[in-house]
């Protein structure tokens, strides 16, 4: 029987490493051989102490690989393939949203790592649905961040970009957070023509922000950053990327009918008022990655403009300390497994 190696949440939420029976992949399924995976604050949903019949998901939502099986029903796709999976694991092409165009909000689709396993492992199984062509050229430990951490924060600008009356070159934007997501919003914005507002607490990521693209930096701790935004004329949006912390006084520093988006995953509500919404226009939403269509996109602009993560390898034999350095903030900025 062969096999392959996995790290899988145990019982008391720690990460262990674990043998696997390497199957064939399911009807539209294919299986992957992992290059590379990245390990981001979202795999957090599940690596959490589990009722021992719960636990044993393989988490990572950010991998490359290469195809290395095809099951029934698979077409578009070879053996050998250069693929990569983000967070959303596929939809399904059938229920409601599907059938309106809405692949994102599929309700048939599972998120990767979380409902089914993901990418700390040797080999993992994917809907081909869920497949985004990765370029030759591009390195593995890359493409594994931008596949998800990348990519929301790139569909999140760009959509502003696509929509009546969105973004023009020149607009001010204001991304609140520099770690992970925040590093890379900087350099895709930047690219994107956009006149740059880095908003973070301290002086400690001032000299990192501007040479990543940031044309001002603000001390949020220092001064009132919504204050500091309409001294700049006003953000048309604000990209509030840092998983913890309250964004809401943010809303003043943008201008009439500035908007913004969240990224990042905070448990701390957003309030604004209704002078805001009326008066000024303002808008609050939040931005949920994309298709595997935009992601490939999303990768053909990175490597064109040279956007890229700052990255620390680990390997599966290492793979707790390294989520660990992640949680803790320790990590500049992403971790990625070398399988």
């Amino acid at each position: 029987m062969a096999t392959y190696r996995a790290v899988e949440v145990a019982p008391d939420g720690g990460l262990r490493l674990t043998e696997r029976e390497l199957v064939p992949p399911g009807h539209g399924q294919v299986r992957i051989e992992v290059e590379a995976c990245g390990i981001c604050h979202s795999d957090s949903i599940v690596v959490h102490p589990h009722d021992g019949q719960d636990a044993g998901r393989v988490p990572g939502h950010e991998a490359v690989g290469r195809v290395d099986a095809l099951g029934e029903g698979v077409s578009g796709w070879e053996v050998g393939d250069r693929v990569g999976v983000g967070f959303l694991g596929g939809h399904c092409g059938v229920c409601e949203a599907c059938r309106l165009g809405d692949f994102v909000g599929c309700t048939d689709q599972p998120y990767t790592g979380v409902h089914v396993d993901g990418g700390y492992a040797e080999y993992m199984y994917a809907r081909q649905t869920a497949l985004v062509a990765v370029p030759e050229d591009m390195d593995a430990t890359r493409v594994a961040p931008l596949l998800c951490a990348g990519f929301t924060v790139y569909n999140a600008l760009v959509s502003n970009i696509q929509q009546p009356g969105g973004l023009v070159a020149g607009d001010l934007v204001a991304v609140q957070g520099i770690g992970g997501l925040g590093h890379l919003a900087l350099q895709y914005a930047r690219a994107l023509s956009l006149r740059v507002a880095a908003v973070a607490r301290g002086t400690g990521k001032r000299e990192l922000a501007l040479g990543l693209g940031a044309h001002h930096y603000i001390d949020s701790k220092a001064s009132d950053a919504a204050e500091e935004l309409t001294g700049l004329g006003g953000a048309r949006m604000v990209l509030a990327t840092a998983a913890a912390g309250d964004v809401s006084p943010l809303l003043g520093g943008l201008a009439r009918r500035g908007r913004l988006v969240l990224v990042g995953v905070s448990s701390e509500p957003v309030r604004v008022s209704a002078r805001q919404l009326i008066f000024d226009a303002v808008q609050v939403s939040g931005s949920l990655t994309g298709t595997p269509a935009q992601n490939e996109q999303n990768l053909a602009f990175a490597q064109a403009q040279n956007v890229a993560p700052m990255v620390e390898p680990a390997s599966l034999d290492d793979v707790q300390s390294a989520y660990d350095r992640m949680m803790r903030g320790e990590a500049r900025f992403r971790m990625v497994i070398t399988v």
